[in-house]
């Protein structure tokens, strides 16, 4: 079993009519999400999210790129070292 690591995904939501595939792509990945923040920053007409998560390296490598992925979704991901 792969070693796993704690990370925080952040994202920056530029298109609000992809919040439904991003909400479905994190619930995908629930059972590995310690807790989500997000922030509306209406007068910029984007939202800011912070995910935390335990997972491989493999699993938190394939949810931000998908997450990436997604049209006016940016994310970058930065992961312990533990």
């Amino acid at each position: 079993m792969e070693e796993k690591r704690i990370a925080v995904i952040s994202l920056i939501v530029e298109r609000r009519e992809h919040t439904d595939r991003l909400n479905a792509l994190l619930s995908e990945y629930g059972e590995y999400i310690i807790g989500r923040m997000g922030i509306p920053y209406r007068e910029k007409g984007v939202s800011v999210l912070s995910v935390a998560i335990d997972a491989p390296l493999t699993v938190i490598n394939a949810l931000t790129g998908k997450l990436g992925r997604l049209d006016g979704v940016s994310a970058k991901t930065l992961v312990s070292q533990f």
